[in-house]
């Protein structure tokens, strides 16, 4: 303000206005600034000098940082946390929402040595609803973490990523906060990343944004960033501004998978004052790799084995209008930060723009990446079902590399089913390829096996729950827990071919378990194996009414498999409720079929 005076705000998302909390009467360069769930106390880390003036002004005793706890309810006394010569980022933890009266708030404090510490601050009620710090002394402090090289704070999951590190290798750790246990429960992920010679110093995430010392930092280290998605996925993203004028290469590490893939991306004609650093954004199942004026990267978390189930854009396709800016952070979840105007955007993909690129497209990748999305990433409505319908019936002969019939048949099914019962997404189909051989210009794609990451707790819940199916997945060989269809279809085949016509006609009327001889007289199949199959099939309403074994014998066997292929990997499930997921599978087809017919 005009005063020369520094305020501090908390921002209303309600009433989109600041709510006053301290004020210094002198123009401060803060660094970093965090409140406690109450709003009784208030961190702040702020640079006194610089460096040309402490020596100008002969203050070499005095320290360039200091690092204060304010009591704010009201403004009442100041504690001096550090006085030192390396910037500090100060965090409070945050307990459940309804717990609005605590007596207890802890505090991080990042140093730029290398170091993070958790400050214990009791608090005590006195009169006049007034809250004071009970310490009068030292306030209880621990380590955290030491020799750290890179942090980043997820401030909506209470969780702090680092890396140390260990010999030749680098160590990501992850340390959990859990506020029903008044954080005493912490969680340790281990993992070894091989950067080689990648420089990681100094870097910061998520621990406010110190304009002038994180721009000096970001132009020296590694862009690097964690990023975590509802259904268990752990991403480690990262970019590092290159030398080559035209070429750019970052690495997703699909820790949960057990595999990264690196991109080459070839560049248009790019300006030289551009920065050439990827931005990475958060969308949940999906994650955006973004340079402003040439590429949008949509990759899928949950699917990212084969490169058709991610989309690619250049041109217009890929322009974000609000996001020209290359300082581009992505803080929350669907959120982006834009560090040089010091706006925060709300970021979602667009149903509509999607629709319309399956519309416009004509290559299969686009194509096959925007109907999964549109399929799988949105809630299906019946209107969005219909125009994707009508896409595919005007553009069945047209798609050369998948066929859309079946992937819009089994996504959905894989869509509708999937949500009922935990770890179901890891056994039934979402696609019907089994590899994907094309190309997409201007891009190569590297795939390399990593070590799965080691998971140090005992009873994983929530999200370690999640990611800890995922890891015994990929370690159980995931693509083998997919049910396919082969089997299925070489069995109709053989039924089909084998058993005689007329007898196949006269078992309904069986009530024995006498033998059905095949034609060529080498095999016997008892009538039990198939009456189990038709009694399957009468369970379910038929696409067709009329009398139709064939139709049938097909969606009996259907049962059969999936039943038995569901009871390999869901015993704890029970048979009950498997048999009920199996019979809304196919129901759910056979409601499909119609639908497209």
């Amino acid at each position: 303000g005009n005063q020369r005076s520094t305020h501090i705000g908390l921002y209303d998302l309600q009433t989109k206005q600041n709510e006053h909390l301290y004020m210094f009467e002198r123009d401060l360069r803060i660094i970093s600034c965090s409140v406690n769930n109450e709003r009784t106390l208030l961190a702040v880390s702020f640079r006194q000098y610089t460096e040309e003036e402490r020596v100008s002004r002969l203050l070499q005793s005095v320290s360039k940082y200091l690092t204060l706890l304010i009591e704010i309810h009201p403004v009442n006394n100041v504690r001096v946390l550090k006085a030192v010569d390396s910037s500090v980022r100060v965090q409070f933890l945050y307990p459940n929402e309804d717990r609005n009266t605590s007596t207890e708030s802890r505090l991080l404090l990042v140093s730029e040595d290398k170091y993070i510490e958790q400050f214990e601050i009791h608090l005590v009620a006195e009169e006049e609803h007034k809250v004071v710090i009970q310490n009068s002394g030292q306030l209880p402090r621990s380590r955290v973490a030491d020799d750290l090289i890179w942090a980043q704070w997820d401030m909506m999951e209470q969780r702090l990523f680092y890396i140390v590190p260990k010999e030749s290798k680098n160590t990501l750790k992850c340390v959990q906060f859990y506020p029903d246990e008044s954080f005493n429960s912490i969680v340790s992920l281990e993992y070894l990343f091989f950067f080689y010679t990648i420089v990681l110093s100094g870097r910061l995430v998520n621990f406010g944004y110190d304009y002038c010392q994180d721009q000096d930092v970001a132009s020296k280290s590694l862009n690097l960033q964690v990023f975590t998605s509802k259904a268990g996925g752990l991403c480690v993203c990262c970019s590092l501004a290159s030398d080559i004028p035209d070429e750019i290469t970052y690495s997703i590490y699909f820790l949960h998978k057990g595999y990264n893939k690196t991109f080459r991306v070839s560049l248009e004609r790019i300006e030289c004052h551009q920065l050439k650093e990827v931005a990475f954004m958060n969308l949940d199942d999906y994650m955006a790799a973004y340079l402003p004026g040439q590429f949008l990267h949509l990759l899928n978390i949950q699917h990212p084995d084969l490169l058709c189930y991610s989309l690619f854009l250049t041109g217009e396709d890929a322009r974000i209008d609000m996001l020209q800016n290359c300082s581009i952070r992505s803080p929350l979840m669907s959120t982006v930060l834009d560090c040089h105007t010091g706006s925060m955007y709300a970021v979602s993909i667009s149903e509509r723009a999607l629709l319309q690129l399956l519309q416009s497209s004509q290559r299969d990748s686009e194509r096959l990446a925007a109907l999964h999305c549109a399929l799988l990433h949105f809630r299906l409505t019946e209107d969005l079902e219909m125009q994707i319908i009508w896409w595919i019936s005007e553009n069945l002969s047209t798609c050369y590399s998948f066929d859309p019939i079946q992937e819009f048949i089994i996504a959905s099914l894989y869509c509708r089913i999937c949500a009922e019962t935990p770890n179901l997404d890891k056994l039934l189909p979402y696609t019907s390829l089994l590899d994907w051989i094309g190309i997409i210009p201007g891009v190569t794609c590297a795939t390399d096996i990593i070590s799965l990451p080691v998971l140090e707790f005992q009873n994983p819940r929530g999200f370690w729950e999640k990611l800890n199916s995922n890891l015994e997945s990929v370690k159980y060989a995931e693509p083998h827990l997919h049910y396919h269809n082969n089997v299925l279809r070489r069995e109709w085949r053989n039924l089909t071919e084998e058993v005689n016509v007329i007898l196949i006609d006269l078992l309904p009327c069986f009530l024995g378990d006498f033998c059905v001889f095949t034609n060529q007289g080498e095999e016997r199949r008892t009538t039990a194996y198939l009456r189990n199959i038709f009694e399957n099939a009468k369970k379910l309403v038929p696409l067709f009414q009329e009398e139709d074994y064939q139709q049938q014998l097909l969606m009996g066997l259907m049962v059969a498999q999936l039943k038995d292929h569901l009871m390999r990997h869901l015993q704890y499930v029970g048979k009950k409720k498997i048999d009920q997921i199996v019979l809304d599978y196919v129901a759910n087809l056979v409601s499909l079929i119609s639908l497209l017919l």
